[in-house]
Order: C-alpha cells, then sequence, then structure tokens
C-alpha cells in the first residue's frame, strides 16, 4: 500500500507508479465525473458556453537544451493539452519557483521564450506568481502553466472514444525530446546534433479536425512515451492496440543513441508529436492532412485497434513475432518534461 512506503522519482514517471499514485491518493480525494475521465484536460461548464482546462508543472534539467527550453516546454505542453481535447486553446497562467542564484538573464531567457512560443500557439498568458527558494531547492527554475480553451459543441474526442476497426496515426517522429534532452545532460556528442521536437500542436489538431470528423483520440505521448500513452488509451477505450515496428518513424541517430544508452523508444518522451485514433474509412484522409502541416510531415500510420483482449498494447517485431508493450514500471529519464 502507497501508506506504507514513500514517493519515489518513479512516481512522476508517467507509468505504472504514477497510475498507481493517481488511483490511490488524488482520485479518492477528489473524486467526481470531470476528473474521472483522466483525459489530457477537463471539460467543464460555464453556464452555456463548455471549456477545456488544464494544468501542468515542468522540471526540466538542463533549462536550455537543443530545440528549446523549460519556458518553451511549458507553454507548448500546455497548449497541447487543451488541443487533444479539440479545444482552441485561449489563455494561459504562468507560476515560477525560482531558486536564489538563477542569473537574471537565464530567467529573461526562458520568460522571452515562452512570449515567443504563445505568439506561435496564438495564446495569451494573462496572470501568474512568482516564489523564490533557497539556493539548491528548486534545480534552477520550475514553471507551472495552467490553461483553458473553447471547445466545440459537441466534443467527441477522449481518450474513452477508441473503437475496434479504428488506425493508430503518430504525427511524426519519436524519441527526438527526451534524447536531445539526456544527450545535452551527459555531454554526449553525435554527428548530428539531436533538437527537441518540442512544439505547439492546436495548429496540426486543427487541419486534423477540418478533414475528418472521425478522429476518435488524440493523445500527445510525452511522459511514458508512446507506450504509456497507447495504454492508457487502450484502458480507457476497453480495446486492444497493435503496433508494428517496421512502421515507427525513427530519425537514425535517436535510434542509434538509444541502442547505445540502453533506451527502450517506444518509452521516450515525445514533446512536439500526437497519436490519433481514426476510423480506418478517414484515415488516409487525415493522414495527408497532417503531413501538409510543417508538424506532421512524417506522420505514419503505425498500428491498429482491436476489440480482444481489452486493455493489452502489442507490437509485431522487426525480426517477427510479437510482444506485449506494457506500462513503464520504473524512471527512465527523470527532469526531461
Amino acid at each position: 500500500m502507497l501508506s506504507e512506503r514513500r514517493i519515489l522519482m518513479a512516481h512522476g514517471s508517467g507509468g505504472r507508479l504514477s497510475r498507481e499514485l493517481t488511483e490511490e491518493v488524488f482520485l479518492p480525494a477528489f473524486d467526481n465525473a470531470v476528473l474521472r475521465r483522466l483525459d489530457d484536460s477537463a471539460a467543464v461548464w460555464i453556464g452555456q458556453t463548455r471549456l477545456a482546462f488544464t494544468t501542468d508543472s515542468f522540471v526540466v534539467q538542463p533549462l536550455f537544451f537543443p530545440g528549446g527550453d523549460i519556458g518553451k516546454l511549458a507553454v507548448c505542453g500546455t497548449v497541447n493539452d487543451l488541443a487533444m481535447s479539440g479545444a482552441e486553446p485561449l489563455y494561459l497562467s504562468a507560476a515560477f519557483v525560482i531558486e536564489e542564484g538563477l542569473p537574471l538573464a537565464d530567467l529573461r531567457r526562458v520568460v522571452q521564450s515562452m512570449r515567443d512560443a504563445s505568439a506561435e500557439a496564438g495564446v495569451t498568458i494573462v496572470t501568474g506568481d512568482t516564489k523564490v527558494v533557497e539556493r539548491g531547492k528548486a534545480d534552477g527554475l520550475y514553471v507551472t502553466t495552467a490553461g483553458v480553451g473553447l471547445l466545440p459543441e459537441p466534443s467527441y474526442l477522449s481518450g474513452a472514444a477508441g473503437r475496434p476497426g479504428d488506425v493508430v496515426l503518430v504525427s511524426g517522429t519519436l524519441g527526438d525530446h527526451g534524447i536531445a534532452v539526456i544527450s545535452q545532460r551527459e555531454g554526449l556528442a553525435f554527428q548530428t546534433e539531436l533538437h527537441s521536437d518540442c512544439a505547439p500542436l492546436n495548429g496540426l489538431v486543427d487541419v486534423m479536425l477540418r478533414a475528418s470528423s472521425q478522429v476518435h483520440v488524440l493523445r500527445d505521448p510525452t511522459r511514458g512515451g508512446l507506450a504509456t500513452a497507447l495504454n492508457e488509451i487502450a484502458d480507457q477505450s476497453s480495446v486492444s492496440i497493435q503496433i508494428d515496428e517496421r512502421s515507427l518513424p525513427v530519425r537514425d541517430e535517436v535510434r542509434a543513441a538509444c541502442e547505445m544508452l540502453g533506451f527502450d523508444l517506444l518509452y521516450v518522451a515525445n514533446e512536439g508529436k500526437l497519436i490519433a485514433l481514426v476510423a480506418a474509412d478517414d484515415a488516409e484522409r487525415v493522414l495527408a492532412a497532417m503531413r501538409s502541416h510543417p508538424y506532421g510531415r512524417n506522420a505514419a500510420l503505425i498500428g491498429r485497434v482491436k476489440p480482444d483482449q481489452p486493455g493489452r498494447v502489442t507490437m509485431r517485431a522487426l525480426l517477427g513475432g510479437t510482444r506485449i508493450v506494457g506500462m513503464p514500471a520504473g524512471e527512465l529519464l527523470p527532469r526531461i518534461c
């Protein structure tokens, strides 16, 4: 029981222990119909207006990495959680926990990055808060963002809306963010510099939803990577999902880094990619729409949804055979989102 243990780093990994923490601690205390859906953002009514509402904290180390920084990550992460519900992101809040001794130039750089990312996403940061803590208490800087957006009515997107016969699409190459961060942190050098995929995906989602009304599920595979996101969807929708390893879009340098470091690509975090479950009849139309957008040009069809063995995710391997793709039990890459 959790009451007999202490919190581990793995409880923040987005995997099995994170789910256990949610189900044994947070859901019993805060239980309500909105929270129980466990989607990327909550759908709430304010009068006659339906809003999406989400919040997230960011603790990445190092604060700056190729392709982004903690500020860009905070804005894009919250915008993307809103977009995965089909909402139009509108407003964000931003709270900063700043460690004593952080160079003011670094804070300015983070804030300017947040400004630029907000402008690209078409959102406005309208409120916030700052706290300063003693040296050694905050890894330099923590950022928490919350966001609200307008939801269309009716809204049909949910992790529980996957259906047998759907196909699984991914918007681009996997593992870019996690490997870029760990290579920067550990001082690893590759022939080609690895860049985080950190990006706001609301524009990509818009072109997808314009292309088809048969997009059933959207999810961004951040903590815990592709494997964790697919397991969450399979569980919520009471379906099984099978993916094909040959179809996974992966940069050669990311694959090589995973092999060198002993990481399983399926569990490496992404910050500018999404998974979509789409009716098979509309898959090619949605895939073409994704590839027409800069953040979806490497989109691929990677699997299918089946009715048998609900909650199970499997993968057809390159060398033949099929293996179960489970939820991660431990912490793979701490401090990457």
